[in-house]
């Protein structure tokens, strides 16, 4: 059911952008991604990984990352290798450019529909009981805070709540807190958008 509400929501917002195709705003088309960046790769230095945002509409991206991660919930915790999925909305660029703030590097709060998935093959720790083999995914809701400085130090919070679905173990609800500090390797935008 949580699966099935995650590809509902993501499948509103397409349409949603879609229904907006060719409308002009007073800062330009809805697709001229005016704050977003088209792509952003970055390597994540406090939770060794990496991680890639691709920016799709005005204030929409879905980024992946490959990294350390922890998942906690009433049955336990467990930390290993994941894989974080995220569809962001953007929801305070306009008040950061009216404020003088730096947009570029996609640095503002989001909304997202996060994903993740904890691989057992690379499990560092656990004190869930079950199988040795067990694998566990996350479905739910982040508010974020991702912020990049003029040299590409980037870092990037997050808190939410979710359902962890387990593969041989236990499912249940939980919270979800991320916190990474990395380093953009690809360009930025200026500091100050241009409307063409």
């Amino acid at each position: 059911m949580i699966r099935n509400l995650f590809v509902a929501i993501v499948l509103l917002s397409l349409f949603s952008a879609n229904a907006q195709y060719g409308r002009v705003t007073e800062k330009g088309p809805t697709f001229g991604l005016i704050n977003l960046e088209r792509h952003q790769f970055k390597f994540d230095l406090f939770a060794p990984g990496f991680s890639y945002e691709l920016g799709l509409f005005r204030n929409q991206s879905v980024s992946t990352s490959l990294g350390l991660g922890i998942a906690t919930y009433q049955e336990g915790y467990n930390i290993g290798l994941a894989m974080n999925n995220r569809y962001r909305y953007y929801h305070n660029f306009d008040r950061r450019n009216s404020l003088g703030k730096d947009v570029s590097g996609n640095s503002g709060n989001y909304i997202a529909v996060a994903q993740a998935i904890f691989f057992s093959q690379l499990r560092v720790a656990t004190d869930i009981s079950g199988p040795t083999d067990f694998n566990l995914g996350f479905y739910g809701f982040v508010y974020g805070i991702q912020r990049t400085y003029p040299k590409g130090f980037n870092f990037t919070v997050e808190l939410g709540g979710g359902y962890y679905k387990g593969d041989g173990v236990p499912s249940g609800y939980g919270p979800l807190l991320g916190f990474n500090f990395g380093w953009v390797a690809t360009k930025r935008k200026s500091k100050k958008p241009t409307f063409d």
